[in-house]
């Protein structure tokens, strides 16, 4: 699901309606993307992050979204001010594309993190790709959001800097591991390893496994650290998890995926009845025919506008160039780029895993960006932790409650009006 050169256009445009209007009303403001679509590691379904730095004593919350209103650039009835929140927001959905935006005053934090995030892509370079299947993972299970009772991309990045910097393997750091191995030993870390009970996660310094009677003696405003503890890099005292009040059931879910692979690349494997028909990682990712025709639609309309300046482009890419992700049949394939390949994750014929040599990729899922590519996977031992806290805790092999909602985007999906003769009639709906 890496981003498409077209998908970047087109939220750069939706950047720049807003811009305008928020130029017309403060012409010395200073608008800024973070989040997601700063980074480079958003899903067709991401909100766009915005900040607006200005001189206010208050957040003009309600003097924007009128201004908002006037312009016609959302949707009437989408336009909220969350002005109790802890950080007052404006959230609104354009117009034109369906594309989710949140606004915000004066806050460096999200500009700071964003930056904090593309230091640790560039010297990870296996991080993006883990981050982009994580997120569809944790998306299709509605367990991407806080206020659903799942865990923020921060939270879920910092956990993946984590599992690369502590992991025992040198080698795992390396930019031609083997992606399918990483993801297998990253949920069976969070989803059974690790104790939740006891330990923190620190990244400052190397990164570290922390006892939460340390990380509380810094903690500020009489904060006891959170089931999901993890020390803020960029806020000392701060913890990222504090309000992920459902991180247990993302527990429950990364077992459930450790499972789940760790079953299909077994020499048991060979018997499935169905392991002709679903490749390995198509049993737990799934992609909708209704996000599919969203790409399309994108693509089709977008598709002239992808011409980035340089300045645009280094903010948007995730390394060299942002791949394009195939979504459509196979007349698309041949202009797919080496590089998007990277992200497949391919796991391996249950004999050649078995045996311990290289392994050949499984077949593709139908339907998804996430294609065989013919990478090497081979088992190179657990990730067990050499620590003076160690994460490992005893995990059953139980059903999550959280594996909910797997062939729907609720939140997250698009929904136009039926007047739109020129959106996918499977976004119409």
């Amino acid at each position: 699901m890496s981003p498409r050169p077209e998908e970047a256009a087109m939220r750069r445009e939706v950047v720049k309606r807003i811009e305008t209007v928020i130029k017309d009303l403060w012409p010395t403001a200073d608008v800024q993307i973070f989040g997601s679509f700063s980074t480079g590691l958003y899903l067709p379904t991401s909100d766009i992050d915005l900040v607006v730095f200005g001189k206010w004593e208050r957040p003009p919350l309600q003097l924007l979204e009128q201004a908002l209103r006037k312009h016609n650039v959302a949707e009437p009835y989408s336009i909220k001010v969350l002005d109790k929140a802890t950080v007052p927001i404006i959230k609104l959905t354009d117009q034109e594309t369906e594309v989710k935006v949140d606004i915000s005053f004066n806050v460096e934090t999200g500009v700071k993190a964003a930056r904090f995030i593309k230091e640790y892509m560039k010297k990870y370079s296996l991080l993006p790709y883990l981050i982009l299947v994580l997120k569809q993972f944790l998306l299709q299970r509605d367990l991407n959001e806080v206020f659903t009772g799942g865990i923020s991309s921060y939270s879920l990045i910092l956990m993946a800097i984590s599992f690369l910097q502590l992991h025992p393997r040198i080698d795992a750091r390396r930019a031609d591991e083997n992606l399918g191995m990483l993801l297998i030993e990253f949920f069976e870390l969070y989803g059974r390893n690790f104790n939740y009970l006891k330990t923190g996660i620190r990244i400052k310094n190397g990164g570290a496994y922390i006892a939460k009677e340390e990380i509380m003696k810094v903690m500020t405003n009489g904060y006891r650290p959170s089931m999901l503890c993890i020390e803020d890099p960029l806020l000392p005292g701060n913890d990222v998890g504090r309000s992920s009040y459902g991180a247990m059931q993302v527990k429950q879910v990364f077992d459930y995926a450790y499972i789940v692979l760790s079953h299909a690349v077994s020499p048991l494997a060979r018997s499935y009845p169905n392991r002709d028909s679903e490749s390995t990682l198509g049993r737990i990712i799934k992609v909708t025919q209704e996000v599919i025709d969203y790409r399309a639609w994108i693509k089709k309309k977008w598709g002239s506008k992808i011409n980035l300046s340089p300045e645009l482009d280094n903010r948007l890419k995730i390394r060299d160039q942002i791949a394009p992700c195939n979504g459509e049949q196979n007349n698309n394939r041949d202009s797919e780029s080496s590089y998007n390949q990277r992200l497949t994750l391919s796991l391996a014929s249950t004999q050649q895993l078995s045996s311990g040599s290289s392994a050949s990729s499984v077949s593709s899922l139908s339907g998804s960006d996430i294609q065989h590519t013919g990478m090497k996977f081979s088992m190179k031992g657990t990730h067990n932790q050499g620590n003076s806290y160690s994460p490992v805790n005893s995990g059953g092999m139980r059903q999550p409650v959280g594996n909910r909602g797997h062939h729907q985007y609720n939140r997250n999906i698009w929904r136009r009006k039926k007047h739109r003769d020129s959106l996918p009639i499977s976004l119409s709906r």
